[in-house]
């Protein structure tokens, strides 16, 4: 092993709200430390990270690990038995890894790995992504180093001496300027009126499909805004079937949208999800949102990260359960509202951390050199 080489391990997985913080943070690592990094993600065995990471030249251990089901299943009976191999193969790969550093982006993967590192008197940092704590990150915070967080008021559920406000490591380029003329025509729109973005996550939201089918008749009709509607890889066939009886004129639909870029450009309002990367992420592009938590989710904890801004005056926020009737109404009026704009976009934007994997970087360098 080459000791000039400061080897990192990186931990988290299951959703690419765990992932791709880390690998965000990897990719600073590397520009700060170059050939000197030495980097090695863990994961869950099964899970995206055991494909998604491999894709992007990392080296990836799997562990065996798995999480509770919330119903009683048998799958649950296995639990103990894989947390127990899953610590064993931990210690093996600390062992042979040798890590300076251990940094847990949350998620179950997270917690064997990192628990064994402490246990062995190898410094740990974790990140949490969300304003409401994940178990994790809760029960490995009190032998962490340092905690890196998105949000203000973390100290309820972390030691307030070890928090560090980094927000969320984002992987790519947001804010860049790009011409508006340029993002519509890629989208066919006419910008003689606003535009609502409908961003449905990667797989799609259910929720907001239903609620264009609900309305699109309507909002064709009318005429009083357009449309980008991402209605997810999930839910493409029986979307496109459903629009091609119909006139989708001024609206684009897609299972993607492969210029972000474009889209946020061309957007006057944004309706998403309140996932942790996608919060942090509109707060980069400044751009005003309805929120639209997912109830899907442990902890409640989409709600929590909506709520956070919308406390201060940064979002708005429509509950799922509403959000088929009246998500698009609130998007429409918000829409022609330019004094409302303004101030939803100032106070989001002003929350936005541009260099956050930079920062969790530094922090994990600064803390190997202690």
């Amino acid at each position: 092993m080459n000791d000039n080489k400061i080897r990192i391990i990186l931990s988290g997985g299951g959703t690419g709200g765990h992932i791709y913080p880390a690998v965000a943070t990897a990719e600073a690592l590397i520009r700060i430390l170059g050939e000197r990094a030495e980097i090695l993600f863990v994961g869950a065995e099964g899970k995206m990270e055991m494909e998604k990471i491999p894709a992007l030249g990392y080296n990836i251990v799997g562990l065996p690990v798995a999480g509770l089901q919330r119903r009683l299943t048998l799958a649950n009976l296995a639990v103990p038995f894989k947390l127990i191999r899953s610590i064993t193969k931990a210690r093996r790969t600390l062992r042979d890894f040798r890590p300076h550093i251990a940094i847990g982006f949350g998620g179950y993967a997270s917690g064997p790995i990192l628990k064994a590192a402490q246990k062995m008197g190898i410094p740990t940092i974790i990140q949490e992504q969300n304003s409401f704590a994940g178990v994790t990150n809760k029960l490995l915070a009190a032998a962490a180093k340092k905690i890196c967080v998105a949000y203000d008021g973390m100290e309820r559920f972390f030691p307030a001496e070890k928090i560090v406000h980094t927000g969320n490591p984002l992987r790519g380029s947001f804010g860049a300027p790009v011409e508006r003329s340029a993002a519509l025509t890629h989208f066919g729109l006419s910008g003689t009126k606003p535009v609502v973005l409908i961003v449905g996550g990667s797989l799609g939201s259910r929720t907001m499909n239903e609620m264009m089918k609900a309305h699109m008749d309507r909002i064709v009709a009318e005429g009083k805004v357009e449309v980008i509607w991402q209605n997810g890889k999930y839910y493409d066939r029986e979307m496109e079937e459903f629009c091609s009886q119909r006139d989708t004129t001024g609206i684009w639909r897609g299972a993607f949208i492969n210029r972000m870029d474009y889209a946020y450009e061309a957007a006057t309002v944004v309706i998403s999800r309140s996932g942790a990367c996608s919060v942090s992420e509109l707060c980069l592009v400044g751009k005003p949102t309805i929120f639209i938590p997912s109830p899907n989710v442990a902890e409640d904890h989409q709600t929590h990260n909506a709520m956070a801004l919308v406390n201060k005056e940064a979002a708005e926020i429509v509950r799922d359960a509403e959000a088929v009737e009246k998500g698009l109404a609130v998007a429409e009026e918000l829409a022609t509202d330019t004094e409302r704009l303004a101030t939803l976009s100032r106070n989001i934007r002003a929350l936005a951390i541009a260099d956050s994997a930079e920062r969790v970087a530094r922090i994990a360098i600064a803390e190997i050199n202690n």
